[in-house]
C-alpha cells in the first residue's frame, strides 16, 4: 500500500518508517510513503489534482492540514468526486500530536489496521486518526 504523503508531513516519513521497520511489519506488508516531490508533484498542486492524482495511482493521501475552504478544496472533491472505490484520506487529526511517542505509535497503529483491511475503507472518503 502507498501512502501520498502531503508535504507538511514530509519529515515523519523517517519516523512512520522507522516504527514500522521496528515493529517488523515491513516484513510483513508492503507499506510505502511517497513525498509528492517522490512522485514530481509541486509542493503547491491544488487539493483536486493532489486527489485525483492519488485515486489513479491507488494510493492513500496521508495528511494534516488539507480544509473544505474553496471549491476546490479537499473535503468538496471528496463530496463530489467519491467513489466506492476510491481511496481515501487518512488526516491525522492534531499535527503537534506527532512530537509524542504515544501519538506517533497510534497514529502507525492506525495505517498498519488501515493497510490490512483496505478493502473495508475503500468509498469511505475520510479517515481521521489515530
Amino acid at each position: 500500500m502507498i501512502f501520498l504523503v502531503d508535504h507538511h508531513l514530509d519529515g515523519y516519513v523517517v519516523v512512520f518508517l522507522g516504527t514500522l521497520k521496528k515493529r517488523r511489519w515491513l516484513e510483513l506488508l508492503s507499506i510505502d510513503f511517497v513525498t509528492l516531490k517522490d512522485v514530481g508533484l509541486p509542493i503547491d498542486t491544488s487539493d483536486r489534482d493532489l486527489w485525483r492524482f492519488a485515486q489513479t495511482n491507488g494510493m492513500f493521501i496521508l495528511t494534516a492540514n488539507r480544509n473544505m475552504k474553496g471549491v476546490g478544496s479537499l473535503e468538496q472533491t471528496i463530496r463530489e468526486q467519491n467513489t466506492n472505490t476510491s481511496f481515501p484520506v487518512v488526516t491525522i487529526s492534531d499535527l503537534s500530536g506527532l512530537d509524542e511517542f504515544d501519538y506517533r505509535e497510534r497514529c502507525v497503529d492506525r495505517l498498519i489496521e488501515i493497510t490490512l483491511d483496505t478493502e473495508n475503507y475503500l468509498g469511505v472518503g475520510r479517515l481521521f486518526i489515530p
